[in-house]
């Protein structure tokens, strides 16, 4: 609506702050991006010791017991990540619509800032499938014909499932375009995070950046070695 050439804005009352949404979304982000390098380095015990992978899968199912159930721990785990991705996505959403309700009339190029963010809904959406594909293949292992998954406990066999899984040329280019988005996501999304959560002196910027792209690129190297080793018959 305009009035005398100027846009009339009407500000809604909204259910969750801008400020709060930005907040979740960063310690959301944070933790997730802690799951990823931490995964990153168990995935990397395929290389150098494969039976060492397979008796680290079969602790996380056994640790604890009986004060927790079988399984308990990855279950603790995997419940505390679904909650950190579904707030995550859920107030990326609401971020993004605010976005687009306030975007001026007539902008034609991104700010600098916008410039990298507009990597981060379709590198989001992106590891979103994966997640899905990816508890599919490795998890429940309905796409995978590997020994583990027939066998009464997976775990005895990790090494061998990731062998089977990535050794798939279409699973394996899979698995490194969804790398790629990562790295883009986290590279982008750890400063974002930095500044959202208070960091915004220039100093605090510049080594925000810096770790942000190191992660990034350890990511990258980590688990692409992974892929690639398993792809041309490696593992």
């Amino acid at each position: 609506m305009e009035i005398h050439g100027r846009r009339e804005v009407v500000r809604r009352r909204v259910l969750v702050p801008t400020w709060v949404a930005k907040t979740v979304m960063s310690l959301t982000g944070l933790v997730m991006a802690a799951f990823v390098v931490v995964h990153m380095l168990g995935n990397l015990k395929v290389l150098v010791d494969p039976e060492g992978m397979d008796a680290y899968a079969a602790w996380l199912r056994e640790a604890f017991e009986p004060v927790l159930p079988r399984e308990g721990l990855l279950w603790i785990f995997r419940i505390a990540l679904a909650v950190c991705l579904v707030l995550h996505v859920a107030f990326a959403l609401v971020l993004w619509r605010r976005g687009r309700a306030t975007r001026t009339r007539g902008a034609s190029r991104l700010a600098p800032r916008g410039v990298s963010a507009r990597w981060m809904l379709p590198t989001g959406v992106l590891l979103l499938l994966f997640v899905v594909v990816h508890i599919l293949d490795l998890t429940v292992g309905r796409w995978v014909e590997a020994p583990g998954f027939r066998h009464p406990d997976p775990s005895f066999h990790a090494a061998a499932n990731v062998a089977a899984s990535l050794g798939r040329p279409l699973m394996a280019a899979f698995y490194l375009l969804v790398l790629l988005a990562l790295t883009l996501h986290l590279a982008h999304g750890i400063q974002l995070a930095w500044q959202d959560l208070g960091g915004s002196g220039p100093r605090g910027r510049a080594v925000a950046k810096v770790v942000a792209h190191a992660v990034a690129i350890v990511v990258l190297v980590g688990d692409g070695a992974v892929v690639i080793a398993a792809w041309t018959g490696v593992l």
